[in-house]
């Protein structure tokens, strides 16, 4: 038992940490081994590989995801900015050296080959340049002196650039959707959001008109009769197939033809397998995780820190209500993968980055109030 008297950092983590977010992640993350060891090992033995090979991957970079996210929970809201811009400046140019110099895979250049590992820079990009545009907005918000409203435009334009040109219309408007919130919290007027919403509107467009993927597969989606659809459709299915109980563990059969079905189709594995009843669970987990950054969000009196939580709370709650509703038909298919589910190394540790900054962020944090006459009373805000 940690006793609240103890004044050590771990016992201060333990008794300020949302231990109901902690606790809701750390059984995404068990989730994810346990339905990877449902819908990989068909996968591998397709590709003649090991039967668990890409549940031992997933082992193998579940480990440094959550010392990675423990440890960066420890931090305090100003660490967390500066983690924010050392990633970004770390992992920005690597963005522009994998579109010039990485492999070509599916037609885009997102990945750099460091050894034997992939790694796909924007994945760590995300988290960090949600985190430093809440905090652009913040100090435009509050100081005059500070065009931090110009400089959040500068920083979201420079980053989608190089989205768009690697391509990655997933990412591109993943991002965009939720800097946009951002830019609506931070008090942008309405008639500014119109024009924002435009923009995107047109963005949608020109992709649609000038990158022909993007072109295929709005039109498998708008016309499924094609039977170009062949892994959303099969997908759908299995939910069908699955019922409310589903099939039980590795009985699926969509997981022996789906080429992704450890990566962006795992939640139809999961319906096959498991049922209806077993998704609806994992739904709610991924609900109660969005909720609870909301209700931190709606709670906290400092504008950075509202503003990331909320930021970093729609980002994962967006990608994962994208995977999904691709498994469902909802959507047109996007690449994007299931937080924690999903096989995925690059995935994985970009999770830890943003969920980590997340529950540091969350954290409750001492604030002194000024008491009139009172000598030495500190100013509220100065622990924050």
């Amino acid at each position: 038992m940690i006793s609240r008297a103890e004044r050590t950092p771990f016992s201060e983590w333990w008794w300020t940490i949302d231990k109901p977010l902690l606790f809701s992640l750390a059984a995404l993350m068990v989730g994810g081994i346990v339905l990877s060891l449902a819908a990989s090992p068909a996968v591998a033995d397709r590709l003649n590989l090991d039967l668990f090979h890409f549940v031992n991957r997933q082992v193998m970079f579940l480990i440094p995801t959550v010392l990675l996210t423990l440890g960066i929970s420890f931090l305090d809201p100003r660490k967390v900015r500066r983690l924010a811009l050392g990633a970004y400046l770390i992992f920005f140019p690597l963005m522009i050296f994998a579109l010039f110099f990485g492999p070509e895979i599916k037609g885009a250049h997102r990945w750099i080959q460091i050894g034997p590992l992939g790694v796909q820079p924007s994945e760590f990009v995300k988290p960090s340049f949600i985190v430093l545009a809440a905090w652009l907005f913040a100090e435009g918000t509050r100081r005059d002196d500070v065009p931090g409203h110009l400089l959040a435009m500068t920083l979201f334009g420079a980053t989608i650039g190089v989205l768009i040109l690697q391509p990655d219309f997933g990412q591109t408007m993943l991002i965009g959707v939720v800097w946009g919130c951002l830019f609506f919290l931070a008090g942008l007027r309405w008639i500014w959001m119109i024009g924002l919403g435009g923009l995107g509107v047109g963005g949608v467009f020109l992709a649609y008109e000038a990158l022909p993927h993007v072109r295929a597969r709005f039109g498998k989606f708008l016309n499924p009769e094609t039977g170009e659809n062949f892994q959303t459709e099969r997908a759908f299915e299995s939910f069908v197939s699955g019922g409310w109980f589903g099939k039980g563990p590795g009985e699926g059969t969509v997981k022996r033809i789906l080429p992704d079905a450890h990566t962006d189709f795992i939640f139809a594995v999961t319906g096959e397998e498991f049922g209806i009843i077993f998704c609806l669970i994992l739904l709610s987990l991924f609900a109660f995780v969005v909720l609870r950054g909301l209700w931190h969000a709606l709670n906290e009196d400092e504008p950075f820190v509202r503003l990331a939580i909320a930021g970093l709370t729609m980002l994962f709650g967006l990608q994962s209500a994208i995977n999904m509703a691709v498994n469902v038909q909802l959507m047109p298919a996007k690449g994007m993968t299931l937080p924690f589910i999903s096989y995925g190394g690059s995935s994985l540790i970009s999770l830890a980055l943003g969920m980590g900054m997340l529950l540091a962020l969350t954290r409750r944090r001492p604030r002194a109030r000024l008491v009139e006459g009172f000598p030495g009373a500190v100013p509220a805000g100065q622990f924050s």
